[in-house]
């Protein structure tokens, strides 16, 4: 049974073990790539089936809407491990629809907006930064912030739902 962590992890299974019907492996922290070889190296030499070399990881937790994989390079998820941990549930939501592949730091900072409540909290906020000093106060109230959240986002930005609102991310 595993618990929620704040920090991505991955469960590696020693599959020698496993072939021959035994449960054996352990949830190791993922942001580390060395400590993760490290680990692994420690549980397929703890298993109790003779001559354990191969593993494979059978779970994970803390990676968002991001999918891993069985045979996923200890890098590449330690790299992305650690730029969910730094940044959030932002950062997994971001390489989840660009590609983990092509996500970048980068990328991500410059893209990145904010967690808003919704796409009009986003728009009316923009619009008061933008235009607050050329607007007079009696003519405010006519200002339609739907619209111009519905033209932002139909293509200088997007949004990803998240559970208190939206990501929302600058189409660069």
């Amino acid at each position: 049974m595993s618990t929620t962590t704040d920090t991505p992890r991955v469960y590696v299974a020693c599959l020698a073990s496993y072939n021959a019907g035994e449960l054996h492996g352990e949830w190791i922290d993922a942001t580390d790539a060395d400590e993760m070889h490290e680990a692994i190296a420690e549980m397929l030499k703890e298993s109790p089936t003779p001559s354990a070399e191969e593993w494979a990881i059978h779970d994970y937790e803390g990676f968002g809407p991001i999918k891993i994989g069985e045979y996923e390079a200890i890098e590449d998820v330690a790299e992305l491990a650690a730029l969910i941990e730094e940044h959030g549930e932002a950062y997994a939501a971001y390489a989840d629809n660009v590609g983990v592949d092509h996500a970048t730091e980068a990328g991500f900072q410059e893209a990145y907006s904010g967690e808003w409540d919704s796409e009009k909290a986003y728009a009316e906020n923009l619009f008061d930064e933008l235009y607050a000093y050329d607007v007079p106060e009696h003519l405010r109230r006519y200002i339609d912030y739907e619209a111009f959240a519905r033209d932002l986002f139909m293509g200088d930005c997007y949004s990803i739902e998240s559970d208190s609102g939206v990501y929302v991310f600058q189409n660069i």
